[in-house]
């Protein structure tokens, strides 16, 4: 068992997604950094998409009260285990009575806690993952716990990733979206030279940019969307919808970032620079 003494800003239970529903207007949920999540899976020789907790901001405070193994990764925050720092990337053992703790963020914006055989929570249309119009949880409180399997004997791999990617890149892989030809070369310049910076308005359902490319009137029926579509207002606003993100839309879906962009995304907060890069001329169609 694993008890939240302190929550953190906002901490959820993530999975690789809920797939299949997306007719049903059910957004895929998971994790938002999976290029990290997927290593630490990896570290501790887990199924790729089992659950792990999702730390954003500020972590949590807690005690394990069953023996394991851990192992944390993507945002650089200062982490202790009996208030002695633990690194990224690297597996430890957990006791119990063990203290773990998150202290300042450094870099990024999101964490990973992941634990050998993963949390055993409730599974709603095949996941883990919390979304709450359909799970009884949005985020962890005060004093939740958490089951998870005994491990005593488990001997990790010498696998070593030192570096976070996720949270040195700036530029983001684009591939065309649907509507992306009805831009005009006054729009495809400003979105693929110049600096956009995060708005304020960011979350696991959407980012938003500060800067604006020229308006448009195009009209269009309310079209599927996917993580990582990027919409373009008629004001000429960029949305970017993330892995909690509504399953249609209404704007042109001009660009669609690849799996490692939505990672790198993910990582940034109000105010971070990034930029587009178009990977070829292949159009995505969703």
């Amino acid at each position: 068992m694993l008890k939240l003494l302190k929550s953190g800003f906002f901490t959820t239970i993530q999975d690789g997604g809920r797939f299949g529903f997306l007719r049903q207007g059910v957004p895929v949920s998971g994790f938002m950094d999976a290029a990290t999540a997927i290593k630490l899976n990896k570290l501790l020789e887990n199924e790729p998409h089992t659950n792990q907790l999702e730390i954003t901001m500020t972590g949590p405070t807690a005690v394990f009260e069953t023996p394991s193994f851990i192992c944390v990764g993507g945002a650089e925050m200062f982490v202790t285990l009996n208030n002695e720092p633990i690194e990224n990337f690297k597996v430890y053992r957990v006791n119990a009575g063990d203290i773990f703790s998150y202290g300042k963020l450094e870099k990024g914006f999101r964490s990973y806690l992941a634990i050998k055989g993963g949390f055993k929570t409730e599974s709603v249309l095949g996941s883990t993952s919390f979304y709450n119009p359909i799970t009884s949880k949005r985020a962890l409180k005060d004093l939740d716990e958490l089951d998870y399997e005994r491990n005593d004997l488990f001997e990790p791999k010498d696998l070593s990733y030192k570096k976070n990617s996720s949270l040195n890149e700036h530029v983001l892989d684009v591939y065309q979206g649907p509507e992306y030809n009805q831009l005009n070369e006054n729009q495809l310049e400003s979105l693929f030279h110049q600096d956009f910076k995060v708005a304020k308005e960011n979350n696991r359902m959407a980012y938003q940019l500060e800067e604006t490319i020229e308006g448009h009137e195009i009209s269009m029926l309310t079209s599927a969307t996917l993580p990582g579509t990027v919409q373009l207002t008629p004001s000429g606003k960029l949305i970017i919808l993330m892995k909690d993100g509504q399953t249609t839309g209404g704007y042109p879906r001009i660009l669609q970032l690849s799996d490692q962009a939505i990672s790198a995304l993910s990582q940034k907060k109000s105010r971070d620079i990034l930029n587009f890069k178009l990977l070829s001329n292949l159009s995505i169609e969703v």
